[in-house]
């Protein structure tokens, strides 16, 4: 029975260094990273444009308009932000809840280092208006509800923050006029 006890005390003892080893390298990782950075003040959305984008119909005899945004990412801070990831939240602008929301990765594992901006990034809802009348037509619909939309970013492990919130404007807009 002593011999028992001996191992248990020698499990419990390793257990013990182990936990505080691991302790030990979680903070000194935590503070290599640096300050986490409030990307409400450090990142800027620049070159906005909203519209309405021609997503592929279900039916070929119909036409499928949905809300979308492109835009740039400048980090404004003095550290460089990995994995930037976007969240763009749709809302028609009779309702509070969201209709839809498209994502994307603004920077992948090399981040967005200080001062420098993301190539054009454009962003869509997978939901909006399918009709067999002209895109024109469409959009000076009676029917037609217009759309608002708000941009989340996030950085590496940090929680969703919002960066931004726009009118979709009632025009069309076409990713191919985008430039990198």
């Amino acid at each position: 029975m002593n011999e028992t006890y001996a191992v248990l005390t020698v499990s419990i003892e390793n257990m013990r260094l182990f936990s505080v080893m691991v302790a030990l390298v979680i903070a000194a990782a935590t503070s290599a990273c640096g300050p986490d950075v409030d990307l409400t003040r450090a990142l800027k959305v620049e070159s906005v444009s909203t519209g309405w984008y021609e997503a592929t119909g279900t039916d070929s005899s119909q036409i499928k308009l949905v809300p979308a945004l492109s835009f740039r990412l400048k980090n404004t801070s003095e550290q460089k932000l990995g994995t930037l990831q976007v969240n763009a939240v749709f809302k028609r602008i009779d309702q509070a809840e969201e209709w839809a929301s498209g994502f994307l990765t603004a920077a992948g594992s090399d981040g967005l280092a200080p001062g420098a901006a993301t190539k054009v990034l454009f962003v869509s809802s997978p939901l909006g208006y399918t009709g067999t009348e002209s895109r024109f037509e469409m959009l000076k619909n009676s029917q037609f509800v217009d759309a608002k939309v708000q941009v989340f970013a996030k950085y590496a492990a940090t929680k969703w923050v919002p960066v931004g919130e726009y009118a979709i404007a009632r025009q069309l807009i076409d990713q191919r006029w985008l430039t990198p």
